[in-house]
């Protein structure tokens, strides 16, 4: 894919007709997000304004269809895009890009235009469990379709938090790939949250279970997730060890709690041990 890069980046147009395509293409949303991210790393925010709107467009388009992901992570990508190429640190973009995000499910933009009752009434019909599970929460006196709009709105809200950053770690890749190689391998490779970073998760997290806004605390921890991620990297590259085993870890991130638990541990503990640093100083 870096030879493709190679071609976008060979002037505007190039980059606004491909981000432009693979963004009216379904399901290919994420490249076109990704060039544009690109553009904006290398570039900055104002030289990459035709390219951002190239991919807005058909990205407003299938908003219009009811998809309101790919623009949603059109916007997250520009913005932490922004913040990256600005501060140079990981963390603010992932910080920005958590508001951002859990302010997008608060005000509702990923809940179907139809709302949830067709999507209730489906699992009804489809599952007697389901139906029967939904009829004993009426009859406790809860309300199923906010209950039912909560978890799309959060559930869609993560994916596409997550969708975003792998868009900008694809963006930030084939930057260092094309003008710094090996570069981001050393600074994905590096990064953790800096005590500052951690307390101001810790203060979005707590401030939205007071103020309600649940959308903070349920993704508060993302960039906590990243950054024990990097770890796991760092420390199989300085170790030397195969990428087999990042193939297993990956496996089990995905498919076990209990593996992402551990991470976000690994991440909170190399906020103020440095992890890397030590097995540096040991080798």
């Amino acid at each position: 894919m870096l030879a493709l890069a190679r071609w976008l980046m060979k002037g505007t147009p190039y980059a606004a007709g491909g981000a432009a395509l693979a963004t009216l293409v379904p399901w290919l949303f994420w490249l076109g997000v990704a060039i544009a991210g690109l553009v904006t790393l290398r570039k900055g925010f104002a030289p990459a304004l035709p390219v951002i709107i190239a991919a807005a467009v058909p990205s407003g388009w299938w908003w219009a269809q009811g998809d309101v992901i790919p623009l949603a992570s059109l916007l997250l990508v520009t913005l932490m895009a922004v913040v990256l190429r600005e501060r140079m640190r990981w963390g603010f973009a992932l910080i920005a890009g958590t508001v951002v995000a859990s302010a997008m499910v608060q005000l509702g933009i990923f809940i179907p235009p139809q709302g949830t009752e067709l999507m209730l009434e489906q699992l009804r019909q489809g599952s007697e469990e389901v139906d029967g599970m939904l009829t004993e929460l009426t009859n406790q006196g809860y309300d199923t379709q906010t209950l039912a709009s909560l978890v799309v709105g959060n559930v869609t809200g993560l994916v596409v938090l997550l969708a975003s950053i792998a868009c900008l770690t694809l963006a930030r890749s084939w930057q260092a790939g094309l003008y710094n190689p090996g570069g981001f391998r050393d600074e994905f490779h590096a990064f953790r949250l800096t005590p500052k970073e951690l307390l101001t998760l810790f203060a979005i997290g707590v401030a939205g279970m007071l103020l309600g806004i649940y959308a903070l605390a349920m993704l508060c921890w993302i960039p906590l997730l990243i950054a024990g991620i990097a770890l796991i990297h760092g420390v199989i590259g300085l170790k030397g060890m195969n990428r087999l085993w990042l193939v297993a870890f990956y496996i089990l991130l995905i498919t076990t709690w209990p593996t992402i638990l551990i991470v976000l541990l690994l991440g909170l503990m190399d906020t103020f041990a440095n992890v890397r640093a030590r097995l540096a100083r040991s080798n």
